[in-house]
């Protein structure tokens, strides 16, 4: 149990690490967050045209128009400009409680990949690698890869690297970890 818990925790703490890395020390998302100079008149005009908040895409017909009618406006807007939009009322900022909440659910991921890589029978450090790694992948084909399909993200690769790298390095520390006592 305890080396399952140090191995959740340092787990956590290298996915935490990347994603802090990914975000900020080398910015490899900012093609997502790019500024605008007209940002305050963008966010005053949605402010006054938008009356909750929510996700948006725009152009999209309202609730209940038929199948036919959708197709039909989607065939109208081919080649011309799209949106989407999430939409707040007011910014919330809590960095401290935001970096707890990915920390936790971080280290909660390990100890499931943990709890997983422990039902291995023949686990070694390559499996326990191998199988980190293809968790990176699983998660990164299943939400941003799949959602990038009909909604393209401009920072696709780097969700892609995020993948690789942080899954990478989780993988070398419970291989080495998970692994460090056993006999072949």
């Amino acid at each position: 149990m305890k080396k399952t818990i140090i191995a959740s925790f340092v787990g956590g703490m290298l996915l935490f690490m990347w994603q802090f890395i990914s975000w900020t020390a080398i910015n490899l998302h900012s093609p997502s967050q790019q500024y605008s100079p007209k940002q305050d008149t963008i966010l005053a005009m949605l402010k006054t045209h938008l009356d909750k908040e929510g996700g948006y895409y725009l152009p999209s017909a309202p609730a209940g128009t038929s199948f036919e009618e959708m197709e039909k406006l989607a065939q109208n807007q081919i080649g011309k400009p799209w949106a989407s939009i999430q939409y707040h009322a007011a910014l919330e900022y809590n960095m401290g409680l935001n970096m707890m909440r990915g920390l936790i659910a971080n280290i909660f991921i390990i100890w499931l990949l943990c709890w997983i890589l422990g039902k291995i029978s023949s686990n070694n450090f390559s499996t326990t690698f191998t199988a980190s790694l293809l968790v990176g992948l699983i998660v990164y084909l299943n939400s941003s890869y799949t959602g990038h399909i009909w909604y393209p993200m401009f920072d696709i690769r780097a969700y892609l690297i995020d993948a690789v790298v942080s899954w990478a390095l989780v993988g070398i520390w419970l291989g080495w970890w998970l692994n460090r006592n056993k006999t072949n």
